[in-house]
């Protein structure tokens, strides 16, 4: 068996068995499992699996087991199942898998059901509040649309360095001028139409019909509105724009999309359903989006970026410093997933988001504990391994391994790093300037999506945040039991 199927069927054995998982996904670093009964999880078990960094226990099991990887080991558990990544798990799936089927009795059954709505129960009033469904939902719908934001925002910043070298070195403007020109059309198949993508993800998420949502996030795009023939704001009178309202707009009209097209198919015959439904809602839907949401999502989306550029503008060295500070414990709380369609909306209106920059530093801080934890506990071999397999992909912004194997467990240690984060804050909240074209990488990937030809005074916070890190955890942050000497 290859690495990732023994972990995949480590997991598996820790978390009550296969019959117990009823969805297997993944994020950038962490395997996401849907558990029917969280009394079967062996949560110490799986921590000290092999090839395991971390476990949270939310509204699903996440196992950190780092970037690259975690898709193997996703995927190779989706193949022990016989399921895609997202799927339903069948039921009674372990019995499945090895042909042994059992006969039980009523009772039996009834105690199993009643064992697992009990579980169930428990685990919902734990762990799903209103405001944990809405930034799980959020998570849902943005998650998956991370690589091609990545990916456009770096065939991004490749178009924008040729382009200001087309000047600076003489180069021959009209062959590189179509380098870029290409460069930017492959770039805006993702920028151009997010509000679509965004919308399939926002109908798939509230159970309506995807290719709906998509239609409603495209109806935001006014096509076929020219200057001659403009469509009028109902509340100034002025023309309305496209994009008006962005994403936040989107978001809400295709949450009342899924509200009406669940409502329609309870009272419309099933013979006129395929025809009816999709008809009504649109109809409905686009015009209210078109005249009422649009133009109070405009004011919600330019009012609420405005007022952080303003913040960050008038905060600057104090705002960066809360920022950087207090990113990581909302990470650990899920509450950084509410920033997202901030993030979204700040790079539609302005080209770049000045917050992503500044709660990157966060990672730099966890950087600097840990190569200072390494210093100070040399002779503790397991942390300094842990350490080790953590700082490359911590440098390169995925500090899960280093937060959740290294400087949570030790607890002064975490305190530190996020103040070395706040400190790294702090220098980009002094530049003022520094912002992303996309959102995702941090660290050191950052760099590359860094807007404005700023990526300079991004370095130099990270260099902050680093150097902070370390001093902050050398001087003060050092447990004196993880300074023990302790053998493999």
């Amino acid at each position: 068996m290859t690495k990732e199927q023994d972990l995949g069927q480590k997991i598996f054995e820790e978390v009550g068995g296969m019959g117990n998982v009823s969805k297997i996904a993944h994020c950038m670093t962490r395997v996401r499992l849907g558990i029917k009964d969280t009394s079967k999880v062996n949560v110490e078990g799986l921590k000290k699996a092999p090839g395991v960094l971390g476990v949270v226990e939310d509204d699903t099991l996440q196992i950190i087991v780092g970037p690259g990887f975690v898709n193997k080991v996703a995927g190779a558990m989706c193949d022990m199942a016989g399921v895609k990544l997202g799927e339903v798990l069948p039921d009674n799936l372990d019995s499945a898998i090895t042909g042994e089927y059992t006969t039980k009795t009523g009772k039996q059954l009834v105690e199993e059901k009643a064992a697992a709505t009990k579980a169930s129960m428990k685990q919902k009033q734990n762990n799903t509040s209103g405001f944990k469904r809405l930034l799980k939902s959020v998570a849902n719908i943005f998650v998956p649309l991370i690589p091609g934001f990545v990916g456009a925002g770096l065939i991004a910043g490749i178009a924008a360095i040729i382009f200001n070298n087309i000047q600076a070195k003489n180069l021959d403007a009209d062959t590189w001028m179509q380098f870029v020109t290409i460069l930017n059309v492959i770039k805006n198949g993702i920028f151009s139409f997010l509000v679509i993508y965004v919308g399939i993800n926002t109908a798939q998420e509230f159970g309506g019909t995807p290719v709906l949502g998509g239609a409603i996030g495209g109806v935001t795009l006014l096509m076929g509105v020219t200057p001659e023939t403009p469509i009028k704001n109902i509340f100034n009178g002025s023309d309305m724009v496209a994009g008006q309202g962005g994403i936040i707009g989107v978001l809400l009209a295709v949450y009342l999309l899924c509200v009406l097209e669940k409502f329609l198919r309870k009272w419309i015959p099933n013979s006129l359903d395929i025809i009816l439904t999709p008809m009504i809602a649109l109809l409905i839907i686009g015009l209210f989006t078109i005249f009422i949401i649009m133009p109070f999502a405009g004011v919600i989306s330019t009012s609420l970026v405005g007022s952080i550029n303003w913040i960050i503008a008038k905060g600057g060295l104090f705002a960066g410093f809360v920022l950087g500070t207090l990113f990581l414990p909302m990470v650990m709380l899920g509450l950084h997933q509410v920033l997202t369609p901030i993030h979204v909306e700040m790079i539609a209106q302005n080209g770049y988001t000045i917050l992503l920059p500044m709660l990157a530093m966060a990672g730099g801080g966890q950087v600097g504990a840990s190569v200072a934890l390494w210093m100070r506990c040399r002779k503790n071999k397991p942390l300094v391994n842990m350490i080790k397999g953590g700082l490359p992909v911590g440098i390169l912004g995925i500090g899960e391994p280093l937060i959740y194997g290294v400087t949570i467990p030790l607890g002064r240690p975490f305190i530190t790093a996020c103040l070395g984060g706040g400190i790294g804050g702090a220098v980009i909240g002094f530049f003022g300037n520094v912002g992303a074209i996309a959102i995702g990488p941090s660290g050191v990937a950052l760099i590359p999506l860094i807007a404005n030809n700023t990526w300079l005074e991004y370095v130099i916070g990270l260099l902050a945040a680093y150097i902070g890190g370390f001093i902050l955890t050398y001087l003060w942050g050092t447990p004196k039991d993880a300074m023990e000497a302790v053998e493999e």
